[in-house]
């Protein structure tokens, strides 16, 4: 059996035609989601989800597509869309009987997280995104050699069959170089939860390349769509974010300010699993953002 996070209940929540979350819940008190990143499960959040559970009622899923999830097949390029994806969260929190909720994100999540704050501003109360930038905005500033580390991005892009066909034809070696690579502390992530990792991403190469390639194509047309509305995110936004502008030449705050009026930026000095590597600064910042 996977890991789990200790005292915590696993559920599978049905949350559109066909497509069930499987779900980790403990806590009690005012409910925050909190959505993993690439390439993990729900698991990434265990410190984090237990220290809010002390006074919160924590919901991790794994997302459409990750982990113990259902993982549809793609059909019209909108199964993987962000929009569906956050109206998957929306249906979650509300089955489990929470109308409103914060919600924060880390990496794939942190966009989904984003696109729910968008979609839907009614239910989402506090937003914080972990170590992202807007899609729109990502695809802007990934140019020059600098791309390179982002090479996966323009992989999975690609249309059907080649990008399966080679991540499958090694998903270890793929899936765990990002996890080598993107930590900064190999002590953060344990032989039996990186194990899980693995696994679960070998499982699910169709479907997380689907959820990349999303961020191609429709995610983009939805992000360009709401800012040529003028459309931003109304609840308070923290974003934790490592400082990729050093390298690629962006200032990452003024990005996100643009979508996010009421923002708190900081730059981590710990690597992009921050909620594994740093899960007290992590916590301490989401405390923070939902007293806001």
């Amino acid at each position: 059996m996977p890991p789990v996070i200790p005292g915590f209940d696993q559920h599978r929540v049905p949350v559109a035609d066909g497509v069930a979350l499987h779900t980790a819940v403990g806590g009690s008190g005012p409910p925050v989601v909190l959505l993993h990143g690439f390439p993990q499960t729900h698991l990434m959040w265990r410190h984090v989800a237990a220290d809010l559970a002390a006074d919160h009622t924590v919901i991790c899923p794994d997302l459409r597509g990750y982990g113990a999830s259902d993982k549809p097949a793609e059909t019209d390029g909108t199964g993987y869309a962000k929009r569906t994806m956050a109206a998957d969260i929306v249906a979650l929190a509300r089955a489990l009987g929470h109308e409103r909720f914060a919600l924060a994100g880390h990496d794939r999540g942190a966009l989904v997280a984003f696109r729910a704050g968008l979609d839907h501003p009614d239910t989402v109360t506090h937003l914080a995104c972990l170590d992202v930038l807007p899609t729109l905005d990502m695809w802007d500033v990934m140019r020059g050699v600098t791309a390179a580390v982002g090479f996966h991005l323009y992989l999975m892009a690609q249309p059907p069959g080649l990008p399966e066909h080679m991540i499958n034809a090694a998903p270890d070696a793929f899936f765990g170089h990002f996890l080598d690579i993107w930590s900064t502390d190999r002590h953060a992530i344990p032989d039996e939860v990186r194990a899980a990792y693995l696994a679960a991403c070998r499982a699910a190469v169709p479907s997380i390349v689907a959820d990349f390639r999303a961020s191609a194509g429709v995610d983009v047309e939805h992000d360009r769509t709401d800012r040529e509305a003028g459309g931003t995110l109304r609840m308070p936004v923290s974003v934790l974010q490592q400082d990729w502008g050093a390298a690629l030449g962006f200032d990452a705050a003024a990005l996100w300010r643009a979508w996010a009026p009421d923002l708190r930026h900081t730059t981590v000095s710990c690597g992009h699993f921050m909620a594994e590597e740093a899960p007290d600064d992590v916590a301490k910042a989401l405390r923070e953002l939902f007293a806001r």
